[in-house]
């Protein structure tokens, strides 16, 4: 049996049902036996696997027979799945591995979609999942993934990561689509961050936005963005190249220009001076950006690496300064 065949012949579980995690069990169902996505909400169990529809998330996108949903850790693993999508929060991370660990045999694949980091340890996704879950072959999928444009089945392409050749390949068969790309490359480490670090500048997109600032504003905005990005990765052991390609820069085209993008949408939203506390509650989904500015900016600031923009993120979220005066701040540093 070649791995195709293996891959094709296999049951995948898929953790977390929001927007990215439907639509990646709905790209996963063309290329294995069957999905399993495990939702917290009972009641949305119910209606997904009546309706085959994510109606809270993904309401336009009708998912395959192949997948079913669960609100059960053990019976999306009952039986043994050969691949494991996390798609959570980064703030339940480590508690709902605790909670799948037990169920897990320890040869299972698995890779995250999660684009944050836990608060506090500054620990990477994967790195949470190597210590809580019986396996270290972990990797992540990241890239300019908005995840409604992938549904409507418009052109996209992402990037799997991992130390380990076999992860990369099963992602790479498991995802790969006709209108659906995938590239694979070692580093980790850089993908991670990558896809963590742009979300703070989504943030600052979104204000410019709601300030009705133009192209030549948001093109400086991505360009000074990225070598902060490049800055604060390489310190934390990234590789340059990383943040040129789909999962730095890539992504970060996606996002910073996207009203899609909920880190965008909390820009914006600020700029136009809502409060975040209503921002948050309306979203009706996580924007990791706002917790990871946080963390990002105190972990730079005092190992002295240079984020001016991290810096007037985090005066606009959390100390609730105005975008105007923030942007003013920016402007005089440079």
């Amino acid at each position: 049996m070649t791995s195709k065949d293996f891959w094709y012949n296999s049951t995948v579980a898929v953790i977390g049902g929001g927007s990215w995690g439907t639509v990646l069990a709905h790209l996963l169902s063309r290329n294995c036996r069957s999905v399993r996505i495990w939702l917290r909400d009972e009641s949305q169990v119910r209606q997904f696997n009546s309706t085959r529809v994510q109606s809270r998330y993904i309401p336009h996108v009708q998912l395959d027979q192949k997948v079913s949903a669960t609100s059960s850790m053990n019976h999306v693993l009952e039986g043994g799945v050969s691949a494991v999508f996390w798609v959570l929060p980064s703030s339940a991370c480590r508690l709902r591995a605790r909670d799948l660990a037990p169920f897990m045999k320890g040869d299972e694949i698995v890779l995250h979609a999660t684009k944050g980091i836990e608060g506090g340890t500054m620990k990477r996704i994967s790195e949470i999942l190597i210590e809580e879950l019986p396996t270290r072959r972990v990797g992540v999928v990241s890239g300019p993934n908005l995840a409604h444009e992938i549904a409507s089945g418009e052109p996209a392409a992402t990037v799997v990561a991992s130390e380990f050749a076999e992860v990369c390949h099963a992602g790479e068969i498991l995802l790969r689509g006709p209108q659906f790309l995938v590239s694979t490359q070692t580093d980790l480490v850089g993908v991670e961050w990558a896809g963590t670090l742009k979300n703070i500048l989504a943030i600052a997109a979104g204000a410019l936005d709601g300030l009705g600032l133009g192209w030549n504003s948001r093109a400086m905005l991505i360009t000074l963005g990225l070598n902060e990005m490049v800055r604060f990765g390489t310190a934390m052991g990234a590789q340059v190249q990383t943040f040129l390609g789909l999962a730095g820069i890539g992504d970060l085209l996606a996002t910073c220009g996207s009203p899609k993008s909920r880190n965008y949408r909390v820009g914006f939203r600020l700029a136009r001076g809502e409060r975040l506390e209503k921002i948050i509650e309306e979203l009706g989904s996580t924007a990791e950006g706002v917790g990871t500015t946080e963390h990002v900016w105190k972990f730079a600031s005092a190992r002295g690496i240079s984020m001016p923009i991290t810096e007037g993120v985090y005066r606009l979220t959390h100390e609730g300064k105005s975008a105007g005066d923030v942007l003013k701040d920016l402007i005089q540093r440079w």
